[in-house]
Parts: C-alpha cells; structure tokens; sequence
C-alpha cells in the first residue's frame, strides 16, 4: 500500500520524541502489508471523524488516516487520544 502524509502529519511527527519517531516509522511500515491490519488495530471512526480511520502506535498514540482509492492511505494526524477531537 502506498501511504502519504499531509504536512499536518509532518509537522505533529517531527514534533514527537525521536525514540516515539522510530516506533512510528515501525508501525507505518507494518500498515503498508494489509496483513497487519488486525494487529494495529485499524479501525473505522465515527461521528466528526466518520470516513477517516485509526490504527494503534503504542497504547498512548494514534494515526488517524483515510483511504484514497484502494491502494493509498493518507496520513492526516498523529498524537494521543485528542486526536480524535
């Protein structure tokens, strides 16, 4: 799966702690194999996010994301679980 970044993305990602940084790095490249989908536990959101989906960093950290055609995921934010707000 090829996966973009919105310069949102970019911009709270350079601003995490550089050891949270490579276990971000760790976990996008899990999400690029579909098969990893269940362990990340990607998920659809609901309400003001409806269309957008979640998939776990760590127990603290999310990315939230949407799909852009089949193959193409686009990285919209990453933090904590006010991401969502």
């Amino acid at each position: 799966m090829e996966v973009r970044f919105k310069p949102s993305f970019i911009r709270a990602y350079k601003g995490l702690d550089p050891q949270l940084q490579e276990e971000v790095k760790e976990k996008i490249a899990l999400f690029r194999d579909g098969k990893n989908h269940i362990q990340l536990r990607v998920h659809r959101l609901k309400g003001s996010l409806a269309g957008r989906y979640s998939f776990s960093v760590n127990y603290r950290y999310r990315i939230v994301f949407m799909y852009q055609g089949k193959d193409t995921a686009i990285l919209l934010a990453i933090g904590d679980h006010d991401v969502y707000t």
